[in-house]
């Protein structure tokens, strides 16, 4: 079926990202594999592109354009490209909200023009060694002393944990209020007893600099925090989660065409018994099954994008493309790797690199089991 998603706009700054991708990132990326974080220099090169802030007005230095097609565009050339460690969608698609939503003129003016220029580099940290897709479990405290907060507490599995120079932390500013006790801080690099711990060995996503974080009485000024009022953080936080699963949505959907087409171009050419593999009919209908799928994902997720846009994408409808994407994600890759062979479990091939990174897809943002719970209630049944 055709895609209509995408109009000449659109197009003309995917050819811009494409060509920026092949010429900064691809070649280098092999190399930021093996040093386990991608260089900040190259955030500034993508910031000279425009590649941050949409949704950030002209006045700060953004495209004053609230459209998240273009957000896809850039997901999906990243994953074209393989370019599995570059934070950008955190960046873009996760903390860009907060930081245009609920921030006043002095904050916008402060922060907004390094996050489009690539040269503040941002995180948002949730998780903590004891809380996960759990936030009302967080132990993080922020206690008011006059004009600051007093930040203590530990956060993991940050992503940008070690570039970020702007960090969106959860914390409990009134432990007895449960969810109304929760408020947003920005805590920024330097600060006195923010330290950060070490650059997190993961199974995928090599490049991609996760780190833990610590807070040892960190003193926060009141102006660093999100929002008019304190106690409001955990509905801000439920109130941009849609955007946040979307991404992984379109990541997990991005993913799994790039590596069905490669490995269809394999079943042309590998031959077995005399034949390409994909003249074998058990291979013909793996192939189909997969396409089917991965069609119909893709549909929706357009849908969806379109929904997001006219601010009508619901907590459930995000959830739903969430998790069914991300497992879409790990079993077309999964089935494309066993059609490699042998071939396909060697680190040279992209479909092992593709099957390492995406088992992460269906764990963060919420896993699958809480996604399916959010889809339950809303059943009444």
């Amino acid at each position: 079926m055709q895609r209509d998603l995408f109009e000449e706009e659109h197009l003309l700054f995917q050819e811009t990202l494409r060509e920026f991708m092949a010429r900064e990132v691809a070649p280098h990326h092999g190399q930021w594999e093996k040093d386990g974080i991608v260089p900040r220099e190259v955030w500034k090169k993508a910031g000279e592109i425009g590649m941050f802030g949409f949704g950030v007005g002209e006045e700060y230095g953004g495209s004053g354009i609230t459209d998240f097609r273009y957000n896809s565009v850039i997901i999906e050339e990243i994953i074209k490209t393989g370019a599995s460690g570059l934070g950008w969608g955190l960046h873009n698609d996760v903390v860009a909200p907060y930081l245009t939503e609920l921030t006043n003129e002095e904050q916008k003016q402060r922060w907004l023009p390094g996050f489009v220029s690539g040269e503040l580099i941002t995180a948002i940290a949730m998780t903590e060694p004891g809380a996960g897709s759990d936030l009302q479990g967080i132990r993080t405290t922020a206690i008011r002393e006059g004009d600051h907060y007093v930040v203590n507490g530990q956060k993991t599995f940050i992503t940008n944990g070690i570039n970020s120079d702007l960090v969106v932390v959860v914390a409990k500013t009134d432990p007895s209020a449960g969810a109304r006790g929760t408020t947003l801080l920005v805590v920024e690099r330097g600060m006195e007893g923010f330290e950060r711990g070490r650059n997190l060995e993961k199974v995928g996503l090599k490049a991609q600099d996760t780190a833990e974080l610590f807070f040892d009485n960190v003193r926060v000024p009141v102006e660093n925090r999100l929002g008019e009022n304190e106690g409001e953080g955990f509905f801000q936080l439920m109130n941009n989660l849609p955007q946040e699963r979307l991404s992984i949505a379109v990541v997990a959907v991005g993913a799994a065409e790039a590596v069905l087409e490669m490995t269809l171009e394999y079943c042309r050419t590998r031959q077995a018994f005399g034949r390409n593999i994909g003249k074998f009919q058990n291979t013909r209908f793996v192939l189909a099954e997969l396409a089917t799928e991965v069609e119909i994902a893709r549909h929706y997720i357009d849908k969806c994008i379109l929904a997001l846009n006219a601010k009508q994408l619901s907590v459930v409808d995000a959830a739903k493309a969430k998790w069914w994407t991300t497992e879409l994600q790990v079993k077309v890759i999964d089935r494309c790797l066993q059609l490699h062979g042998g071939y396909g479990y060697m680190m040279e091939y992209p479909v092992a690199k593709a099957w390492l990174d995406s088992r992460v897809q269906t764990i963060y943002g919420g896993t699958t089991e809480i996604m399916k719970e959010i889809i339950g209630r809303s059943l009444d049944i």
